[in-house]
């Protein structure tokens, strides 16, 4: 069961490292798009203030039910729509995305994407990602030298859409997290620490398209 429009939306803003902060935000739903929803500028629950969210910005949603149930889903924002006032444009879930489990991660897709890579002085590496989002990627390697977590490379991704056009999406990211596989490569999570916004947009479009082939199998 979908949220309906006016009704409230409680959010944690994840941060550069994946995870939610520890504040709170709500918003009221504005208008159902369709594959999308419109929702007022976030609101802090303790002092009702409000927050400016960007682009590419990724939430940890829920909504209360009539019955008093909380519907956890996570979210990234897409853009903006200005009627009398600012409205905030954020992806509309599939119904199986919607769940009475709270989930704590970046949203992110699945995506095998030609990634090269290059460390401080050291040559370039091809591989391909393991999934992508707005605010980083993962990807399966096995380095030729030691990787470890803070350390920042280079990277070019190439993104191909659906009606077929490619792009290139070039950024810098650092390594946050590291997951030794029994094959002995290692699966290398990423945040973005410097992305221009016409690249993130080229991510968030491809993260969408990808949303709503997932949702129509």
């Amino acid at each position: 069961m979908f949220p309906k429009v006016n009704q409230m939306l409680y959010y944690y803003i994840a941060n550069s490292a994946g995870e939610e902060s520890e504040v709170e935000y709500k918003s009221r739903i504005a208008d159902d798009l369709g594959d999308a929803f419109l929702i007022e500028y976030p609101m802090y629950q303790n002092n009702g203030g409000y927050k400016r969210l960007l682009i590419g910005d990724e939430l940890a949603a829920y909504y209360i039910t009539d019955e008093g149930i909380k519907n956890y889903f996570n979210t990234n924002v897409i853009g903006f729509s200005v009627d009398r006032l600012q409205l905030v444009k954020i992806i509309k879930p599939s119904e199986e995305r919607i769940t009475k489990v709270q989930r704590r991660n970046f949203l992110r897709v699945p995506a095998e994407l030609e990634l090269a890579v290059k460390f401080p002085n050291q040559k370039r590496y091809l591989c391909k990602t393991y999934d992508v989002g707005g605010g980083g990627i993962s990807f399966v390697t096995d380095f030729e030298h030691a990787v470890f977590v803070g350390m920042t490379m280079e990277c070019w991704l190439l993104i191909q859409y659906k009606n077929g056009l490619i792009e290139h999406a070039p950024f810098h990211a650092e390594i946050v997290r590291l997951n030794q596989l029994e094959s002995g490569r290692q699966h290398v999570m990423c945040k973005f620490v410097s992305i221009k916004d016409l690249e993130r947009q080229k991510l968030i479009r491809y993260c969408f398209e990808r949303q709503l082939e997932f949702r129509n199998r």
